[in-house]
C-alpha cells in the first residue's frame, strides 16, 4: 500500500526526519534484521560465546546451511555475529577485518575493540546522513577479549551501539532477550554460556539439526568455531 500522499517523501527520503522524528529508511532497514534469524553473543568467566540461526527459508531448500556463515574472526581474539542481509553484513566485517589489519601493521599489537566497533559504526551511521545510498540491512555484535576483560558490543543500522553482557539480533530477539535476562549470569563458563544460548535460539518448533546452527568462542586461546559432531551434543 502506497503511504498518504504527504508521507511520501519522507517515507523515501533515506536522510530526511518526518514530522514524528524518525527516519523511515532506518526502521525498514531495522525491519529487515528483524526478519532474519537470530544470533546470540554472551560473555562469561573469561570467554564470549556467539550461537547464530542458519536456517535456509523454506524456499531454499537445497541450500548447504554449512554456506550460510554469520560468526566471523575479525582478529585473534575478536569475533562478530551479523543478521539481516547477509551480503550487507559481508560487506561491513571485511570492513572490521580491513580495519584491525590496519591496527596490527600499524602498531604491533591486536586491535583496539572499541575502535573497531566505532569505525563499524561510523560507516553505518553515514548512510543515515547523507543521500545516494540505504541504510544497511543488517544487525551486528561484535565480541572480544582485551586485557583479559570481555567485551560485547551490539550494533543497530542507525550505526547506534552499546556495550552488553549477552544480546540477541534477529527474528524473535526481544522473546530470546527477556530470557537471557531470566537466565544470564556474568559467572556462566562456556558450557553454560552455549547451553543458554542454544536454549534460546531453538525455542522454535522446526527441525534442529547440527547443521542449522554455528557456535563460536572467543577466549584467552583465540577464537575457534564448534564442529558439527561438537554442536550435536548441545541439541536436546
Amino acid at each position: 500500500m502506497e503511504p498518504p500522499g504527504d508521507l511520501m517523501g519522507y517515507d523515501r527520503a533515506i536522510t530526511l526526519f518526518n514530522p514524528d522524528g524518525r527516519i523511515l529508511q532506518v526502521e525498514y532497514a531495522k525491519r529487515t534484521v528483524s526478519q532474519g534469524f537470530a544470533a546470540v553473543g554472551l560473555t562469561g568467566k573469561g570467554c564470549i560465546v556467539f550461537v547464530a540461526d542458519r536456517k535456509a527459508h523454506e524456499l531454499e531448500k537445497l541450500v548447504i546451511p554449512e554456506s550460510i556463515e554469520k560468526i566471523f574472526q575479525i582478529d585473534v581474539h575478536m569475533a562478530a555475529a551479523i543478521s539481516g542481509m547477509i551480503a550487507d553484513g559481508r560487506t561491513l566485517i571485511d570492513k572490521a577485518q580491513n580495519n584491525a589489519q590496519e591496527y596490527k601493521m600499524t602498531y604491533n599489537q591486536p586491535a583496539d575493540i572499541l575502535l573497531v566497533v566505532k569505525g563499524i559504526s561510523t560507516e553505518m551511521q553515514a548512510l543515515t546522513q547523507y543521500g545516494g545510498a540505504r541504510p544497511f540491512g543488517v544487525s551486528i555484535l561484535f565480541g572480544g577479549i582485551k586485557d583479559n576483560k570481555t567485551y560485547l558490543y551490539m550494533l543497530d543500522p542507525s550505526g547506534t551501539f552499546f556495550q552488553y553482557r549477552a544480546i540477541a539480533i534477529g527474528g524473535n530477539s526481544d522473546i530470546i532477550n527477556k530470557t537471557l535476562e531470566k537466565e544470564y549470569k556474568a559467572d556462566m563458563d562456556v558450557e553454560e554460556l552455549i547451553d543458554l544460548g542454544m536454549r534460546t535460539i531453538k525455542s522454535d518448533e522446526s527441525k534442529n539439526s547440527p547443521e542449522r546452527f554455528e557456535i563460536a568462542i572467543v577466549d584467552k586461546d583465540g577464537f575457534r568455531k564448534l564442529s558439527r559432531e561438537e554442536i550435536t551434543k548441545y541439541i536436546k
